[in-house]
């Protein structure tokens, strides 16, 4: 975690993960055009650990797709 006082996101759904993502992207955005620069570099640190976090999940999902089915690490096969 880059931000000392963000939530636990290990309790989160994945969906529940994406919302807020996806809301303090929305937030993030907002902020950025009223200039408020303080804030901003506080929301791109939440970011940060939202996609640490999302990213962290994916590559589970997928490491354990491939554990499950052996050819899927043979699917793509890009030369």
């Amino acid at each position: 975690m880059l931000h000392p006082l963000a939530p636990n996101l290990n309790n989160l759904t994945m969906d529940e993960l994406m919302t807020k993502y996806n809301d303090l992207s929305k937030k993030y955005l907002q902020a950025h055009r009223m200039g408020s620069g303080a804030i901003l570099s506080q929301m791109a640190m939440l970011l940060e650990d939202y996609k640490h976090e999302i990213g962290q999940r994916q590559r589970k999902m997928l490491e354990e797709a491939g554990s499950k089915n052996k050819n899927f690490k043979n699917i793509i096969d890009i030369q």
